[in-house]
């Protein structure tokens, strides 16, 4: 098995590319398991960190043609296509947002059909392809909407999947994400990154910022089991995909003010008390745009999982990052 990882250098290609070299296999393009001999990790910063034989680092611009001569050739069983530009910087740089999120892709999936080798292709899509008035559960059928850049790229590139899928050029699944909580690390400029946030810096014992109201709904999803649903999306064959390539994950439905107690009840009052509320309506506008639930029947009947209580999602994080 020979595999490209873009966005490697990234919170989920590192985690991903650490539970595959673990996992050892996957199924190729033919549906059978071969044991995975090469893990291209692709990004614009070097992976570092991971001593394995088996993964060749590269860097560079995904956008640039010579680029993907080098990523993918008649050899590449799997891509799983991760890399992007977050959703508040897609908004403020409008070309850069493109030109990674919309015109990359589009170029990868354009060196998979002329190489006419059909690689089984995962990438994340996101909820931000839906917006307007939108119902308290959205169901798998609801008509997508966005109301940012991001969001927009972000459906153009499920269309464009579906279609390539459809054709024959590559064997397609784009994995619609709850937003992953808790992310280590410092915030990027995603709009969903207070999300973390509000969990991670009170943990550290730092001030932390909630730019949203209380009862803002949120669609999350734990690290481990981002992972766990992008595996488990690569495995599923092409004719168990009745419904379509573009899945809705399922997840955990919370307010803002619940995963905020939840905090309370793990870790205690003056944890909670380095939360400090102070609105921006620019993130504001984003999220509020976002579902707060999904029904997800298509993706629970093909097997992908969820969390049951964030308040376990928390002790995760905090045994991952804060070992005793």
């Amino acid at each position: 098995m020979n595999i490209l990882v873009t966005g490697a250098a990234g919170f989920l290609g590192r985690r991903l590319i650490e539970a595959l070299l673990q996992r050892g296999s996957l199924s190729d393009r033919h549906g059978v398991q071969q044991p995975i001999q090469r893990i291209l990790a692709f990004d614009v910063v070097p992976l570092t960190g991971i001593d394995d034989p088996r993964v060749q680092p590269l860097c560079g611009d995904l956008a640039e043609p010579e680029v993907l001569q080098q990523l993918v050739d008649a050899n590449t069983d799997s891509i799983f296509h991760l890399a992007a530009i977050v959703s508040s910087q897609a908004e403020q740089d409008f070309e850069l947002g493109m030109r990674v999120n919309f015109t990359a892709t589009q170029q990868l999936l354009e060196r998979a059909r002329a190489l006419g080798t059909c690689p089984r292709w995962v990438m994340t899509s996101s909820v931000a392809v839906f917006g307007g008035d939108l119902p308290d559960q959205v169901e798998d059928q609801q008509v997508w909407a966005p109301q940012s850049s991001y969001g927009t790229q972000k459906a153009m590139n499920d269309l464009l999947l579906a279609d390539y899928s459809r054709r024959g050029f590559v064997d397609g699944r784009s994995l619609r994400m709850p937003t992953i909580v808790v992310r280590p690390g410092k915030p990027n400029m995603a709009a969903s990154s207070f999300a973390s946030g509000i969990i991670r810096e009170p943990l550290n014992g730092q001030e932390s910022v909630c730019p949203v109201p209380l009862a803002t709904k949120l669609w999350l999803l734990s690290p481990a089991l981002a992972i766990k649903n992008l595996i488990h999306g690569h495995e599923l064959t092409a004719e168990q995909l009745t419904q379509g390539r573009v899945i809705n994950l399922p997840g955990l439905s919370i307010s803002v003010g619940e995963m905020i107690e939840a905090l309370r009840t793990v870790a205690g009052e003056a944890v909670v008390s380095k939360i400090r509320h102070e609105p921006n309506p620019a993130i504001e506008r984003i999220v509020s745009s976002w579902p707060g639930a999904f029904t997800a029947t298509y993706a629970k009947s093909l097997g992908f999982t969820a969390d049951d209580d964030f308040k376990e999602v928390i002790r995760q994080f905090a045994t991952e990052n804060h070992p005793t």
